[in-house]
């Protein structure tokens, strides 16, 4: 008999997949990754990083501003757990930054001042391809659950096929137009959410969960929502 959490992991891993429906939108995949790490594991926060076409990472998606804040310096200081993912082809531990600050200086103790304690990091991958990079931050110092580490690891590469499959179904659109169009949706899903949380006296993840919901209900684009939610069009109050 399947668990709460085995039904919400196969749900998710169809939400990256399902490329073929109307209302895809990368920025949606990338968002749906990182919640749904926050909401299935043993973890506070995560953020993903994406490949552009020159090998370069990018930082796309995270669920709070301590991790928005991790991947952008990882990629200024080129160090961290998601670089090391991404150029290994495999996860990353870190059960304690204090006993990394050699590996990661720089990183770790960024890390800590925003509250954070432990990282883990999968390559977001399908078999040999790697497009991206997915980080995973503890507030308390511990070993991700091996369990917790396997769900990420096939998350990852749910949204890996997602990413491919679309990338492949749209034959004009190229790796940099791809992450272009997923970077101006994050600005424009922020936007909405700040725009929500004021309005409505929300916290920014309630906020989020509103847009999302509104979206999925509706089966509409993420942005197309967030969209209609800047220029009054759509109250979600």
């Amino acid at each position: 008999m399947s668990s709460p959490r085995d039904e919400l992991v196969a749900e998710v891993v169809v939400a990256l997949t399902d490329t073929l429906s109307d209302g895809f939108d990368v920025a949606d995949l990338l968002y749906t990754l990182t919640t749904a790490c926050v909401e299935l594991l043993d973890v506070d926060a995560a953020g993903v990083l994406l490949v552009d076409e020159q090998g370069l990472l990018v930082p796309v998606a995270a669920t709070h501003g301590g991790s928005e804040n991790l991947e952008n310096l990882q990629i200024l200081v080129r160090e961290g757990p998601c670089l090391d993912a991404v150029h290994a082809r495999g996860p990353v531990h870190c059960a304690d930054l204090d006993d990394d600050v050699d590996r990661w200086p720089a990183f770790a103790r960024q890390a800590r001042a925003e509250g954070f304690r432990a990282a883990h990091a999968e390559p977001v991958a399908l078999r040999a391809e790697v497009v991206g990079g997915l980080n995973l931050f503890r507030r308390e110092p511990g070993p991700l659950p091996a369990a917790d580490q396997r769900i990420a690891h096939f998350l990852g590469t749910a949204a890996a096929i997602g990413i491919l499959h679309r990338r492949a179904q749209v034959k004009v659109e190229t790796v940099n137009q791809q992450l272009e169009q997923a970077l101006t949706s994050r600005v424009v899903i922020e936007q909405a959410k700040g725009f929500l949380a004021a309005r409505h006296a929300l916290d920014l993840g309630t906020a989020f969960i509103r847009l999302r919901g509104h979206a999925r209900s509706r089966q509409r684009p993420l942005t197309d929502v967030a969209r209609d939610v800047l220029d009054r069009s759509l109250d979600l109050g």
